[in-house]
Order: structure tokens, then C-alpha cells, then sequence
């Protein structure tokens, strides 16, 4: 594992309850794996479930993921080795996935880094710079929440606030990436 790359991050293998990262990524890496085919055939399945309860466990059997915010001995809060300078925050449950991405893209403060939308189908998932040096990941995330509520009426998960926070990695051809990691 490369520890010394800029914003690089765990990646696990599938199910949610393997905790030993497998890899080291980047965020090329991971624009690569979310646009190839790789989850392609969960994602479509998970997208056709009715009942929530067996998505829910469709989903973290079946969906390997990052913790985007890190890279990590073991996905616990206490077992980060060395933090990405990244932020992923989840928006659950939208009205308009389309509306939400433009409103993220255009946004003139906060740098998208990453944007895919959610296994689901139904949600996004937003990844942005972080100065770790300056503020805490969780002083971070509680003021980029506050000011995207604040302005555009979007509600995080509360859940990003953990560092070591899981992000199941759908298929997305659509999947974004800032053009300067190109």
C-alpha cells in the first residue's frame, strides 16, 4: 500500500462486514472502477428491489466500497493511518438527482472532486477537498452540511461525519470527476 499519495483512500472488497481494506485508491481509480461495468449487475438488480429491508441487505452484501476520508488499518474511527483530504457526503432520497448534481457542480466555494449517483438510484454521492490541517473532518463536515442546507435546502447524512465512514460503489456511467486529476 502506497501511503504517501495525495487524497488516496481504502477500498474493501464486499461484504460491509470485511473491515481489512484490500487496496489503496485514488480518486482516478475509483471514477475508473464507478464507470466500468464492474458493479453494473448489483446496481441494476439493487435499483429493481421493492422491499427495503432485503435491498438494504442486498446491498451490503454485494457492493465493495472506500472510506473515502482515509486510508485505514481496519474501517474504525481509531485505526485511521493517514487522512485523504477528502469529504463524501451522502444525499439521500432526492427529488431531482439531476437538479442536486448541477446545484453541487456549480457551486463557487466547494470544489467537486467526484459525484456518482447513489446505488439506490435515488441519491448522490459527493466528494470534496478538505484542509485537515485547518479544521477537523467532523468541523468540516458539520460547516459544508450547515452551508449546503443554509443555501440550497440539501440535507446530508448525518452518518459522513464518521471518518471512517463506508461509501458502497455503485456503477454510474455518468460518474464525474474535476477534469485537473486528467
Amino acid at each position: 500500500m502506497d501511503f504517501n499519495s495525495e487524497q488516496s483512500f481504502s477500498f474493501y472488497s464486499a461484504p460491509i462486514s470485511n473491515t481489512i481494506p484490500k487496496a489503496v485508491f485514488n480518486l482516478k481509480d475509483a471514477y475508473t472502477y464507478i464507470k466500468e461495468h464492474t458493479a453494473s449487475d448489483s446496481t441494476n438488480r439493487l435499483r429493481l428491489m421493492t422491499d427495503k429491508n432485503y435491498a438494504k441487505a442486498f446491498k451490503a452484501k454485494n457492493f465493495d466500497y472506500f472510506t473515502f476520508s482515509g486510508i485505514f488499518k481496519k474501517r474504525n474511527d481509531k485505526q485511521l493511518i493517514k487522512h485523504s483530504g477528502l469529504l463524501c457526503i451522502d444525499f439521500d432520497h432526492l427529488k431531482d438527482v439531476n437538479e442536486t448534481k448541477n446545484i453541487l457542480l456549480n457551486d463557487k466555494y466547494l470544489p467537486t472532486e467526484l459525484m456518482f449517483v447513489s446505488p439506490s438510484g435515488d441519491g448522490i454521492k459527493w466528494v470534496t477537498s478538505i484542509d485537515i490541517d485547518q479544521y477537523s473532518h467532523n468541523q468540516w463536515f458539520s460547516a459544508i452540511s450547515n452551508y449546503l442546507f443554509a443555501t440550497y435546502s440539501l440535507e446530508a447524512d448525518p452518518q459522513c461525519k464518521n471518518v471512517s465512514r463506508a461509501c458502497f460503489l455503485p456503477h454510474d456511467s455518468f460518474c464525474y470527476i474535476n477534469p485537473e486529476y486528467f
